[in-house]
């Protein structure tokens, strides 16, 4: 699970395939070393497994089904991607819960900047605006937004202040670029009421407690 705040951008190194499987090598100076093989890193908002670090570069997988339903069968050696070690019991919960299980792809259909600040348009399936919530959470690209006040009418809109360009690749956006969308999973839960319910009942039924 992460928290949608990135913590480096990370340059991918190297795109590679064996048995089907994308294993792709990032540099991360900053983020190499807090990870282990193993551990879970957040790229673009895609969770992936560590499969090797070397120094400062990192060593990830990717699914065939990861590569159909994000934007990772498009990437290039060079590009450079956002960043996130997966969250640690203590570790404050910046942004809101994400959990790396990207939705879908989005299409950037508007940037309009004004005094530093860029409103961002995203267009995106309509399935998934059923599931978004007036000044409720998104994750883009992995990064934690607020959405604008709607109606979401297969798109969305969100404001990228200047913390936020500084601290992510949005600034190197521009109109028709494709970006990984993760609904808020509070906010998917509460727009498929009898899906929590179910979920609610197989958590006592095996006796979990919180």
């Amino acid at each position: 699970m992460f928290t949608g705040l990135v913590r480096e951008i990370g340059t991918v190194e190297e795109i590679g395939s064996r048995s089907g499987v994308t294993a792709l090598g990032i540099s991360a100076p900053r983020t190499a070393d807090q990870l282990a093989i193993g551990s879970s890193l957040a790229v673009n908002g895609i969770c992936l497994t560590v499969t090797s670090l070397t120094g400062a570069r990192v060593s990830v997988d990717a699914s065939v089904e990861t590569r159909r339903v994000t934007t990772l069968c498009r990437w290039r050696v060079g590009d450079r991607v956002h960043l996130e070690p997966s969250l640690r019991i203590g570790d404050e919960v910046g942004g809101h819960f994400v959990l790396g299980h990207v939705d879908g792809t989005g299409r950037v259909v508007r940037l309009e900047r004004s005094h530093g600040v860029v409103r961002m348009t995203v267009r995106v399936p309509a399935r998934l605006t059923t599931q978004l919530l007036p000044k409720g959470s998104i994750a883009v690209d992995g990064v934690s937004l607020t959405l604008d006040a709607g109606p979401f009418r297969g798109q969305f809109t969100v404001t990228l202040v200047p913390h936020t360009l500084r601290a992510t690749r949005f600034d190197e956006l521009r109109v028709a670029d494709e970006v990984n969308i993760e609904v808020d999973v509070l906010a998917k839960a509460a727009s498929q009421p009898q899906l929590a319910q179910l979920t609610m009942r197989s958590i006592l039924d095996k006796g979990w407690q919180w």
